[in-house]
């Protein structure tokens, strides 16, 4: 991705102001809205990279926003602005489908490594901290019921229906995926699918995940246990993983 185009939806002028230059200003083409009936002109007209949205809007809030887009199955990745510190504010922004979270005040540069972590994520294949076994170097990988398209970074069940899932999510699977039977503890899957290792209740995060990709798992005959809790360490994935033929 030569230059991102990144959207900014925020109804504060002088946070969006600052936010629109200091990524103008660092390599990005940044386009920006007060409310979501601009920011739904602007994703009508425009190719869109990465949305950095704020939580409180007038109107159509950011978790409506975000769960609007995610029913209409626009993949571009979320980033959630807040001014609220509370841990169920961010768990219920990560839960809508945000692909990462901040709480205001923050520091700019932290925003755009931020951005740019995610846009990296969006763009390729998760990687691990060890090298790919053969099957990771093609197209496509089963286990169980699933295909996982890792070119296209898309999930399918065993009749063809894809499942969305956000970045974060895809490569939280996908490491999972890459190490199948073994005890992965929360700090390694951060740092595995985030490319840094959170502090304090941003740790959270990665339980986040594992509890919408469980819920995406599920059918009548699954109950979404490929993916078990290791207690006070993290978790394994059991299913058998094998390049799809």
């Amino acid at each position: 991705m030569e230059t991102p185009h990144i959207l900014v939806v925020e109804d504060d002028p002088v946070i969006r102001d600052l936010v629109e230059q200091f990524l103008a200003a660092n390599g990005c083409r940044v386009s920006s809205a007060a409310h979501a009936r601009a920011m739904d002109a602007i994703l009508a007209e425009a190719s869109i990279d990465l949305i950095v949205l704020d939580l409180m809007l007038p109107g159509e809030g950011g978790l409506a926003i975000c769960r609007r887009l995610r029913s209409n199955e626009r993949h571009m990745p979320i980033l959630m602005l807040t001014a609220l510190g509370e841990d169920v504010d961010r768990i219920i922004g990560l839960e809508t489908g945000a692909d990462d979270y901040m709480v205001k005040p923050f520091n700019p540069r932290e925003l755009l490594a931020r951005v740019r972590a995610i846009l990296r994520r969006w763009e390729e294949p998760a990687a691990s901290s060890q090298p790919a076994r053969d099957i990771f170097n093609g197209g496509r990988i089963q286990f169980d019921r699933w295909t996982v398209d890792l070119l296209r970074r898309q999930l399918y069940d065993d009749e063809g229906v894809r499942v969305s899932l956000t970045s974060g999510e895809f490569d939280l699977l996908v490491t999972f995926c890459r190490h199948a039977g073994r005890v992965l503890p929360r700090e390694q899957l951060l740092e595995m699918t985030r490319g840094r290792v959170s502090g304090g209740a941003y740790d959270r995060s990665v339980d986040i995940m594992v509890s919408r990709l469980r819920r995406k798992l599920q059918s009548d005959t699954d109950d979404g246990g490929l993916i078990n809790t290791v207690r006070n360490v993290g978790y394994m994935f059991s299913a058998e993983v094998r390049e799809k033929q």
